[in-house]
C-alpha cells in the first residue's frame, strides 16, 4: 500500500568567506520551530581551503561539519553524507527515523575555476532516493563580478551536463524528480546606482530592484532556467550588506542577492501516440505519476544576525508532500536477550527485500545521539563465517558481537544499524535498547564501587 506523508526540508546556503564557524548556529537551523524539520541540507562556499587546512580536513571532519553535527546529533539528526571540493561543502542530515528509507546515495563535483582545472568555483551535488523518490541537491559557487552574468549561466549549464551518476534511471541531474539548486550564484543587480540601491533597501522597497536582478533577467531569456522556481526576494540583499553600517570592506561593491535557493520539478513528458495506445489497453495501479511529489516553499529569508562574512546566510524551508513508494526497511535488525560487556551479545538480521548486498556490509552498534554512520562504538561484518547462524525458515541470520569487541562497559541506550556499502547508507535500524553496566566498569575504575549503599 502506498501512503502519503509530508516532510519538512530546511536548507541553508552561506558563503562563509574562510571564517571559522560561530559557536551557536541555533537561529540558522531554527531548531525550535514547529513543525519540526525532517531533513537539513546545508551548502557552504569559501570554507577555508588553504593547503594545510584542506589536508587536515581530509583526515578529520572540518570545523563547520563538527559544529553542525554537534548541534544536530543531540536532537536525533544523523549526517547522511557530505561532499567537499576545496571551499565548497555540502552536508545532508536526516532524522534517525528516515535513515532506512534514504538509499542509493551518490556524490560528485565539477570544477569550473581556471578553465575547469581549479575547484574554487563549480558545483558539488548529493543525490539519493527518499522513500523511492529521486532527489538531487546542487551547491554552486559561480563566477564573480557584475559583467559575468552570461558566464554564470554557461557554468551552470555545463555543471548540469557534466555531472553524471551510476543509476540508469537518473544518470544526470535533470533526470531526478526534484532538483534543488542553491549557493553563491553571484548574480548581481544591474544598472541601478549605489544611491538608488541603498535608498530602495533602506525604505523596504525591494520590489524596485527585482527587474534588474540578473538571475531574474536571465530566466526570461534561457528556457532551461525557466524550469527552476524561486520564491520572492522579500529579504534584503545578502552580499556586501551589514546592518546599519552598510557595505563591508574597502571595495565599494553594490549589494546583491548573490545567495539563492531554487528548485525544479521534473517536467512531465508529453506521451507519444504509441504510449497513448498502450495506456488505453493497460490498467495502471501505480498512482505515483499522478502524484509524484509536491514541493511547497514555506519560507525564504536571510539571517542578518551573523557577521562573520560579507555574505549573510539564506534560509529556505519546504514541505515535501509525497507518496511513500515503500515503508519497510530493507533489513530488520534486532538485539537478542540481555546485552552487557560481560558476555557475548547476540543479534539477528533479516533481509526483508532483495537488494545488492555485499560481504563488506556491516552492523554497527550506535549510542543514541550518534552523529553519522561512521560514529559507531563497534561493529561486526555481515559476511557469513563460523560465528553466523542462518535460519532458512525465518530467512534470518544470527551473529554475535563478542565481549572483547568493545561493547561499552558503562552501558546506556543504543541502536543497531545495518550499513550497505553499495547504497552508502544505513538500510535497517533496530529499536533502541539498554546495554547494562558491566562489572568490569567498577574494576577498571570507570564508576565508583558501591559498598553498603555508599560510593567508595
Amino acid at each position: 500500500m502506498i501512503t502519503k506523508h509530508s516532510d519538512r526540508l530546511h536548507m541553508v546556503t552561506w558563503n562563509v568567506a574562510t571564517a571559522e564557524p560561530p559557536e551557536d548556529v541555533t537561529s540558522l537551523l531554527q531548531l525550535d520551530v514547529q513543525p519540526t524539520t525532517d531533513l537539513y541540507v546545508i551548502g557552504l562556499q569559501e570554507v577555508n581551503a588553504t593547503p594545510v587546512k584542506f589536508i587536515s580536513d581530509l583526515i578529520a571532519e572540518d570545523s563547520w561539519s563538527h559544529v553542525f553535527m554537534d548541534t544536530l546529533a543531540p536532537r536525533g539528526f544523523v549526517k547522511v553524507t557530505s561532499v567537499r571540493m576545496q571551499g565548497l561543502l555540502l552536508l545532508v542530515f536526516a532524522k534517525q527515523i528516515h535513515l532506512p528509507f534514504i538509499r542509493n546515495i551518490q556524490t560528485t563535483y565539477t570544477r569550473t575555476g581556471i578553465f575547469g582545472y581549479w575547484g574554487n568555483k563549480g558545483g558539488v551535488s548529493v543525490r539519493f532516493s527518499f522513500y523511492g523518490h529521486m532527489v538531487c541537491f546542487l551547491n554552486c559557487h559561480l563566477a564573480a563580478h557584475m559583467n559575468y552574468s552570461l558566464e554564470r549561466v554557461d557554468e551552470f549549464e555545463y555543471i548540469l551536463e557534466a555531472q553524471d551518476f551510476d543509476l540508469y534511471d537518473t544518470p544526470q541531474i535533470r533526470d531526478h524528480k526534484v532538483v534543488f539548486w542553491f549557493g553563491d550564484l553571484n548574480f548581481r543587480i544591474a544598472d541601478h546606482g549605489l544611491h538608488f540601491l541603498r535608498s530602495s533597501i533602506n525604505s523596504g522597497r525591494l520590489n524596485l530592484l527585482w527587474n534588474k536582478d540578473q538571475l531574474i533577467m536571465m530566466k526570461k531569456k534561457e528556457p532551461f532556467l525557466q524550469e527552476f522556481e524561486e520564491g520572492p526576494l522579500d529579504f534584503k540583499p545578502t552580499y556586501k550588506l551589514l546592518g546599519s553600517k552598510g557595505m563591508v570592506g574597502g571595495k565599494k561593491r553594490k549589494p546583491a542577492w548573490t545567495d539563492r535557493i531554487l528548485w525544479r520539478i521534473k517536467p512531465k513528458t508529453l506521451p507519444s501516440e504509441d504510449d497513448e495506445e498502450e495506456k488505453a489497453s493497460t490498467s495502471t495501479v501505480d498512482g505515483q505519476d499522478e502524484f509524484p511529489i509536491l514541493v511547497t516553499q514555506d519560507k525564504y529569508t536571510s539571517d542578518m544576525s551573523y557577521g562573520i562574512s560579507d555574505h549573510k546566510p539564506v534560509i529556505a524551508t519546504f514541505s515535501l508532500d509525497l507518496r511513500k513508494c515503500f515503508d519497510t526497511p530493507l533489513v530488520h535488525v534486532s538485539p537478542v536477550g540481555v546485552w552487557s560487556a560481560d558476555q557475548d551479545a547476540l543479534l539477528t538480521y533479516t533481509v526483508q527485500e532483495d537488494f545488492m548486498s555485499s560481504t563488506w556490509d556491516w552492523i554497527g552498534l550506535y549510542k543514541m545521539g550518534f552523529k553519522s554512520a561512521a560514529d559507531y562504538e563497534t561493529f561486526v561484518w555481515r559476511k557469513l563465517d563460523i560465528s553466523v547462524m542462518f535460519s532458512p525458515m525465518l530467512n534470518t541470520c544470527f551473529t554475535y558481537m563478542h565481549k572483547c569487541d568493545k561493547i561499552p562497559l558503562l552501558g546506556g541506550q543504543y541502536v543497531l544499524g545495518y550499513y550497505s556499502t553499495n547504497m552508502q547508507s544505513i538500510t535497517g535500524l533496530s529499536a533502541s535498547f539498554q546495554i547494562l553496566e558491566s562489572k568490569r566498569a567498577v574494576m577498571e575504575g570507570l564508576v565508583p564501587e558501591d559498598i553498603n549503599g555508599f560510593n567508595k
